[in-house]
Protein backbone atom coordinates (compact mmCIF):
# COMPACT_ATOMS: atom_id res chain seq x y z
CA UNK A 1 0.00 0.00 0.00
CA UNK A 2 1.62 3.40 -1.40
CA UNK A 3 2.35 5.50 2.22
CA UNK A 4 -0.09 8.39 0.97
CA UNK A 5 -3.13 6.11 0.73
CA UNK A 6 -2.02 4.41 4.47
CA UNK A 7 -2.47 7.46 5.41
CA UNK A 8 -5.81 8.75 3.96
CA UNK A 9 -7.10 5.48 4.98
CA UNK A 10 -5.98 6.02 8.80
CA UNK A 11 -7.27 9.20 9.12
CA UNK A 12 -10.36 8.24 7.43
CA UNK A 13 -10.87 6.15 10.06
CA UNK A 14 -10.14 8.00 12.88
CA UNK A 15 -12.43 11.14 11.69
CA UNK A 16 -15.40 8.73 12.84
CA UNK A 17 -15.05 10.10 16.46
CA UNK A 18 -12.44 13.30 15.92
CA UNK A 19 -10.18 14.97 18.66
CA UNK A 20 -9.17 18.39 18.89
CA UNK A 21 -5.76 17.15 20.24
CA UNK A 22 -5.39 14.23 18.13
CA UNK A 23 -5.56 16.42 15.27
CA UNK A 24 -3.12 19.04 16.17
CA UNK A 25 -0.32 19.52 13.70
CA UNK A 26 2.38 18.06 15.53
CA UNK A 27 0.33 15.05 16.16
CA UNK A 28 -0.11 14.81 12.64
CA UNK A 29 3.16 15.14 11.45
CA UNK A 30 4.55 13.13 13.92
CA UNK A 31 1.98 10.21 12.63
CA UNK A 32 3.35 10.50 8.98
CA UNK A 33 6.63 10.56 9.65
CA UNK A 34 6.44 7.35 12.55
CA UNK A 35 4.32 5.48 9.34
CA UNK A 36 7.69 4.56 7.42
CA UNK A 37 10.87 2.54 8.63
CA UNK A 38 11.66 0.05 11.42
CA UNK A 39 13.85 -3.03 11.79
CA UNK A 40 11.84 -5.40 9.02
CA UNK A 41 9.25 -3.78 6.41
CA UNK A 42 6.70 -5.98 7.45
CA UNK A 43 6.90 -4.79 10.64
CA UNK A 44 3.48 -3.58 12.45
CA UNK A 45 3.38 -0.07 13.64
CA UNK A 46 1.14 1.38 16.06
CA UNK A 47 0.01 5.26 16.11
CA UNK A 48 -1.29 6.78 19.04
CA UNK A 49 -1.74 9.87 20.87
CA UNK A 50 -2.19 10.42 24.65
CA UNK A 51 -5.72 10.84 25.94
CA UNK A 52 -7.62 9.65 22.77
CA UNK A 53 -8.55 6.12 21.88
CA UNK A 54 -7.44 6.15 18.29
CA UNK A 55 -5.24 2.99 16.90
CA UNK A 56 -4.25 2.51 13.55
CA UNK A 57 -2.79 -0.63 13.30
CA UNK A 58 -0.14 -0.83 10.11
CA UNK A 59 0.40 -4.30 8.63
CA UNK A 60 2.66 -3.70 6.42
CA UNK A 61 4.67 -0.05 5.34
CA UNK A 62 7.14 0.43 2.46
CA UNK A 63 10.65 1.52 3.87
CA UNK A 64 11.36 5.09 3.38
CA UNK A 65 14.38 6.31 2.48
CA UNK A 66 16.67 7.27 5.49
CA UNK A 67 16.69 10.95 4.54
CA UNK A 68 14.56 12.84 2.28
CA UNK A 69 14.01 16.72 1.45
CA UNK A 70 13.68 18.74 4.84
CA UNK A 71 13.02 15.17 6.70
CA UNK A 72 15.89 13.41 9.03
CA UNK A 73 16.18 10.14 9.58
CA UNK A 74 13.07 8.56 11.89
CA UNK A 75 13.94 5.74 14.26
CA UNK A 76 11.36 3.37 15.31
CA UNK A 77 13.70 1.03 17.43
CA UNK A 78 17.52 1.54 19.48
CA UNK A 79 18.72 -2.49 18.57
CA UNK A 80 22.24 -2.59 17.25
CA UNK A 81 24.79 -0.22 16.14
CA UNK A 82 24.95 -1.10 12.71
CA UNK A 83 21.64 0.13 12.05
CA UNK A 84 23.08 4.04 12.40
CA UNK A 85 24.76 5.60 9.92
CA UNK A 86 27.23 9.14 10.08
CA UNK A 87 24.69 11.21 9.23
CA UNK A 88 22.40 9.73 11.68
CA UNK A 89 24.97 10.02 14.27
CA UNK A 90 25.62 13.68 13.92
CA UNK A 91 21.67 14.25 14.24
CA UNK A 92 20.96 12.27 17.85
CA UNK A 93 24.62 14.27 18.78
CA UNK A 94 22.89 17.35 18.04
CA UNK A 95 19.89 16.92 20.06
CA UNK A 96 21.98 15.47 22.64
CA UNK A 97 23.97 18.69 23.02
CA UNK A 98 21.00 20.64 23.19
CA UNK A 99 19.54 17.94 25.82
CA UNK A 100 22.74 19.38 27.87
CA UNK A 101 21.07 22.69 28.31
CA UNK A 102 17.98 21.17 30.07
CA UNK A 103 17.15 20.60 33.99
CA UNK A 104 14.20 20.11 33.38
CA UNK A 105 11.19 19.80 30.32
CA UNK A 106 7.39 18.96 30.02
CA UNK A 107 7.91 17.77 26.06
CA UNK A 108 7.24 14.20 27.30
CA UNK A 109 4.77 14.73 29.50
CA UNK A 110 2.13 12.17 28.96
CA UNK A 111 4.02 9.07 27.81
CA UNK A 112 4.97 6.38 29.59
CA UNK A 113 8.22 4.45 29.43
CA UNK A 114 8.63 0.77 30.76
CA UNK A 115 12.31 -0.82 31.59
CA UNK A 116 12.66 -4.25 31.68
CA UNK A 117 16.05 -5.20 33.37
CA UNK A 118 16.28 -8.91 33.31
CA UNK A 119 20.26 -8.29 34.28
CA UNK A 120 21.53 -5.73 36.93
CA UNK A 121 22.08 -2.10 36.09
CA UNK A 122 23.08 1.10 37.76
CA UNK A 123 24.01 3.63 34.91
CA UNK A 124 22.17 2.45 32.25
CA UNK A 125 18.61 1.88 34.06
CA UNK A 126 18.65 5.07 36.46
CA UNK A 127 19.62 7.67 33.10
CA UNK A 128 17.37 5.94 31.43
CA UNK A 129 14.94 6.65 34.45
CA UNK A 130 16.14 10.22 34.48
CA UNK A 131 16.42 11.07 31.50
CA UNK A 132 12.16 9.89 30.68
CA UNK A 133 11.47 12.23 33.68
CA UNK A 134 13.75 15.33 33.12
CA UNK A 135 11.69 15.47 29.75
CA UNK A 136 8.23 15.31 32.20
CA UNK A 137 7.54 11.76 30.96
CA UNK A 138 7.03 8.77 33.81
CA UNK A 139 8.13 5.45 33.74
CA UNK A 140 6.90 1.99 34.75
CA UNK A 141 9.70 -0.47 36.14
CA UNK A 142 10.34 -3.80 37.47
CA UNK A 143 13.28 -4.69 40.06
CA UNK A 144 15.08 -8.14 38.15
CA UNK A 145 12.80 -9.08 35.66
CA UNK A 146 14.44 -12.35 35.62
CA UNK A 147 12.92 -13.15 38.93
CA UNK A 148 10.03 -10.74 39.83
CA UNK A 149 7.79 -11.03 36.74
CA UNK A 150 6.23 -13.76 35.29
CA UNK A 151 9.46 -14.82 33.45
CA UNK A 152 9.99 -16.67 36.63
CA UNK A 153 6.62 -18.46 35.57
CA UNK A 154 7.52 -19.33 32.28
CA UNK A 155 6.29 -16.71 30.06
CA UNK A 156 7.72 -16.29 26.72
CA UNK A 157 9.20 -13.02 26.07
CA UNK A 158 7.02 -11.98 23.27
CA UNK A 159 4.05 -12.42 25.43
CA UNK A 160 5.79 -10.25 28.04
CA UNK A 161 6.51 -7.39 25.13
CA UNK A 162 2.75 -7.42 24.17
CA UNK A 163 1.77 -6.88 27.72
CA UNK A 164 3.97 -4.25 28.47
CA UNK A 165 3.45 -2.71 25.12
CA UNK A 166 -0.58 -2.29 26.33
CA UNK A 167 0.88 -0.41 29.09
CA UNK A 168 3.36 1.98 27.98
CA UNK A 169 4.96 3.90 24.93
CA UNK A 170 8.44 3.06 24.72
CA UNK A 171 10.03 -0.29 26.60
CA UNK A 172 13.84 -0.17 27.25
CA UNK A 173 14.88 -3.65 27.96
CA UNK A 174 17.89 -5.24 29.39
CA UNK A 175 18.18 -9.19 28.45
CA UNK A 176 20.27 -12.02 29.16
CA UNK A 177 20.20 -13.76 25.45
CA UNK A 178 22.01 -11.95 22.60
CA UNK A 179 18.81 -11.61 20.09
CA UNK A 180 16.48 -10.78 22.51
CA UNK A 181 16.12 -7.15 21.81
CA UNK A 182 15.51 -7.55 18.10
CA UNK A 183 12.62 -10.45 19.20
CA UNK A 184 10.96 -7.80 21.43
CA UNK A 185 11.17 -5.12 18.63
CA UNK A 186 9.69 -7.79 15.90
CA UNK A 187 6.96 -8.35 18.26
CA UNK A 188 6.60 -4.46 19.75
CA UNK A 189 3.98 -2.19 18.12
CA UNK A 190 5.78 0.69 20.24
CA UNK A 191 9.75 1.54 20.00
CA UNK A 192 11.52 -0.83 21.78
CA UNK A 193 15.48 0.43 22.72
CA UNK A 194 17.98 -2.68 23.49
CA UNK A 195 19.83 -1.90 27.11
CA UNK A 196 21.97 -4.80 26.79
CA UNK A 197 21.29 -8.39 25.43
CA UNK A 198 23.55 -10.61 26.75
CA UNK A 199 26.90 -10.98 25.06
CA UNK A 200 25.59 -9.43 22.24
CA UNK A 201 25.08 -5.67 21.63
CA UNK A 202 24.50 -2.43 23.98
CA UNK A 203 24.18 0.55 20.97
CA UNK A 204 23.11 3.16 23.68
CA UNK A 205 26.42 2.78 25.51
CA UNK A 206 28.03 3.03 22.00
CA UNK A 207 26.23 6.05 21.56
CA UNK A 208 27.23 7.99 24.40
CA UNK A 209 30.94 6.55 24.15
CA UNK A 210 31.17 7.66 20.48
CA UNK A 211 29.87 11.69 21.58
CA UNK A 212 32.21 11.30 24.56
CA UNK A 213 35.26 10.81 22.47
CA UNK A 214 33.76 13.40 19.94
CA UNK A 215 33.45 16.09 23.51
CA UNK A 216 37.19 14.88 24.36
CA UNK A 217 39.18 14.87 21.60
CA UNK A 218 37.62 16.80 19.16
CA UNK A 219 37.16 14.49 16.69
CA UNK A 220 36.27 11.06 15.49
CA UNK A 221 37.87 10.89 11.87
CA UNK A 222 41.88 9.26 12.17
CA UNK A 223 41.81 8.54 16.05
CA UNK A 224 42.91 5.46 17.33
CA UNK A 225 41.38 3.67 20.15
CA UNK A 226 42.77 1.03 22.17
CA UNK A 227 39.82 -1.70 23.60
CA UNK A 228 40.96 -3.48 26.48
CA UNK A 229 40.10 -6.08 28.79
CA UNK A 230 37.33 -8.65 27.87
CA UNK A 231 36.35 -8.43 24.57
CA UNK A 232 34.83 -11.50 23.92
CA UNK A 233 31.95 -10.86 26.31
CA UNK A 234 32.15 -7.36 26.23
CA UNK A 235 28.57 -5.89 24.46
CA UNK A 236 30.39 -2.41 24.98
CA UNK A 237 33.12 -2.85 22.87
CA UNK A 238 31.18 -4.82 19.79
CA UNK A 239 29.03 -1.88 19.52
CA UNK A 240 31.62 0.36 19.95
CA UNK A 241 33.97 -1.55 17.66
CA UNK A 242 30.60 -1.32 14.74
CA UNK A 243 30.58 2.95 15.55
CA UNK A 244 33.84 3.23 15.52
CA UNK A 245 33.77 1.40 11.34
CA UNK A 246 31.50 4.31 10.22
CA UNK A 247 34.39 7.10 10.35
CA UNK A 248 37.63 7.70 8.11
CA UNK A 249 40.88 6.35 9.23
CA UNK A 250 40.58 4.72 12.22
CA UNK A 251 42.51 2.01 13.91
CA UNK A 252 41.77 -0.15 16.53
CA UNK A 253 43.98 -1.97 18.65
CA UNK A 254 43.11 -5.05 20.67
CA UNK A 255 44.17 -6.03 23.89
CA UNK A 256 43.00 -8.65 26.21
CA UNK A 257 43.65 -12.29 28.43
CA UNK A 258 44.14 -15.05 25.47
CA UNK A 259 40.82 -16.65 26.97
CA UNK A 260 38.46 -13.44 26.39
CA UNK A 261 40.19 -12.15 22.52
CA UNK A 262 37.98 -10.35 20.44
CA UNK A 263 35.56 -12.46 18.63
CA UNK A 264 36.30 -12.94 14.56
CA UNK A 265 33.07 -11.54 13.54
CA UNK A 266 33.97 -7.88 14.57
CA UNK A 267 37.48 -8.63 12.83
CA UNK A 268 35.53 -9.57 9.43
CA UNK A 269 33.20 -6.55 9.66
CA UNK A 270 36.38 -3.75 10.42
CA UNK A 271 38.00 -5.60 7.69
CA UNK A 272 35.35 -5.73 5.34
CA UNK A 273 34.69 -1.59 6.18
CA UNK A 274 38.52 -1.14 5.47
CA UNK A 275 39.20 -0.64 9.20
CA UNK A 276 42.92 -1.42 10.56
CA UNK A 277 43.04 -3.43 13.32
CA UNK A 278 45.98 -4.86 15.73
CA UNK A 279 45.90 -7.94 18.51
CA UNK A 280 48.58 -6.62 20.97
CA UNK A 281 49.65 -8.05 24.41
CA UNK A 282 51.42 -4.79 25.42
CA UNK A 283 49.08 -2.63 26.62
CA UNK A 284 52.02 0.42 27.39
CA UNK A 285 53.27 -0.04 23.90
CA UNK A 286 49.05 0.65 22.62
CA UNK A 287 48.44 3.36 25.49
CA UNK A 288 51.51 5.74 23.93
CA UNK A 289 49.97 5.47 20.71
CA UNK A 290 46.18 5.93 21.71
CA UNK A 291 43.98 8.88 21.62
CA UNK A 292 41.48 6.43 23.55
CA UNK A 293 42.13 4.14 26.13
CA UNK A 294 38.65 2.19 26.49
CA UNK A 295 38.95 -0.40 29.21
CA UNK A 296 36.29 -2.89 30.33
CA UNK A 297 35.80 -4.92 33.07
CA UNK A 298 36.42 -9.17 33.47
CA UNK A 299 33.18 -9.85 33.45
CA UNK A 300 33.19 -13.17 36.14
CA UNK A 301 29.40 -13.73 35.18
CA UNK A 302 29.90 -14.80 31.86
CA UNK A 303 32.30 -17.55 32.87
CA UNK A 304 29.70 -19.94 34.56
CA UNK A 305 31.80 -22.71 35.96
CA UNK A 306 34.69 -21.79 34.90
CA UNK A 307 36.95 -19.99 37.40
CA UNK A 308 39.81 -21.00 36.52
CA UNK A 309 39.41 -18.81 32.97
CA UNK A 310 38.25 -15.70 34.92
CA UNK A 311 41.04 -15.81 37.51
CA UNK A 312 43.68 -16.33 34.58
CA UNK A 313 42.37 -13.70 33.10
CA UNK A 314 41.49 -11.13 35.79
CA UNK A 315 44.20 -8.43 37.04
CA UNK A 316 46.63 -8.91 33.58
CA UNK A 317 45.69 -5.43 32.06
CA UNK A 318 45.50 -2.45 34.54
CA UNK A 319 45.38 0.84 33.95
CA UNK A 320 47.16 3.08 36.43
CA UNK A 321 49.91 5.57 36.91
CA UNK A 322 52.17 4.00 34.81
CA UNK A 323 50.09 3.77 31.79
CA UNK A 324 49.31 7.48 32.38
CA UNK A 325 52.93 8.13 32.30
CA UNK A 326 53.43 7.05 28.35
CA UNK A 327 49.71 8.30 27.30
CA UNK A 328 49.53 11.74 25.18
CA UNK A 329 48.54 14.77 27.21
CA UNK A 330 45.04 14.89 25.19
CA UNK A 331 44.02 11.19 25.25
CA UNK A 332 41.80 10.45 27.48
CA UNK A 333 40.50 6.83 29.69
CA UNK A 334 37.17 5.64 29.34
CA UNK A 335 35.09 3.13 30.81
CA UNK A 336 31.44 1.66 30.38
CA UNK A 337 31.52 0.90 34.26
CA UNK A 338 31.05 -0.40 36.77
CA UNK A 339 35.03 -1.08 37.48
CA UNK A 340 36.46 -3.60 39.86
CA UNK A 341 40.26 -3.19 40.02
CA UNK A 342 40.96 -2.71 36.19
CA UNK A 343 41.63 0.96 36.81
CA UNK A 344 43.18 1.72 40.58
CA UNK A 345 41.56 4.68 42.45
CA UNK A 346 44.63 7.39 41.55
CA UNK A 347 43.71 7.57 38.04
CA UNK A 348 40.17 9.22 38.99
CA UNK A 349 41.85 12.54 39.89
CA UNK A 350 43.59 12.93 36.31
CA UNK A 351 41.98 14.93 33.71
CA UNK A 352 42.45 12.17 31.24
CA UNK A 353 40.43 9.92 33.26
CA UNK A 354 36.89 10.51 31.06
CA UNK A 355 34.73 7.89 32.84
CA UNK A 356 32.53 9.82 34.99
CA UNK A 357 32.27 11.92 32.62
CA UNK A 358 31.10 9.56 30.04
CA UNK A 359 28.82 7.97 32.58
CA UNK A 360 26.82 11.48 32.29
CA UNK A 361 26.94 11.77 28.88
CA UNK A 362 24.92 8.81 28.75
CA UNK A 363 21.98 10.80 30.20
CA UNK A 364 21.88 13.44 27.53
CA UNK A 365 22.05 10.40 24.46
CA UNK A 366 19.60 8.76 26.03
CA UNK A 367 17.39 11.87 26.76
CA UNK A 368 17.66 12.78 23.08
CA UNK A 369 16.97 9.36 21.99
CA UNK A 370 13.63 9.25 24.14
CA UNK A 371 12.58 12.44 22.75
CA UNK A 372 13.55 11.27 18.86
CA UNK A 373 11.48 7.71 19.55
CA UNK A 374 8.49 9.50 20.99
CA UNK A 375 8.63 12.61 18.83
CA UNK A 376 10.53 12.91 15.91
CA UNK A 377 13.38 15.32 15.32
Amino acid sequence: MAATSLLSSCFMHMAAKPSANFLSTQTLDHLKLRSFGGLESSKKSKLSHKGDEFLCQVAQVERAPSFSVGQKFQLDDVIEAQQFDRDTLSAIFEVARNMENIERSQILKGYLMATLFYEPSTRTRLSFESAMKRLGGEVLTTENAREFSSAAKGETLEDTIRTVEGYSDIIVMRHFESGAAKRAAVTAGIPVINAGDGPGEHPTQALLDVYTIEREIGKLDGIKVGLVGDLANGRTVRSLAYLLAKYKDVKIYFVSPEVVKMKDDIKYYLTSKGVEWEESGDLMEVASKCDVVYQTRIQKERFGERFDLYEAARGKYIVNQDVLKVMQEHAVVMHPLPRLDEITVDVDGDPRAAYFRQAKNGLYIRMALLKVLLLGW
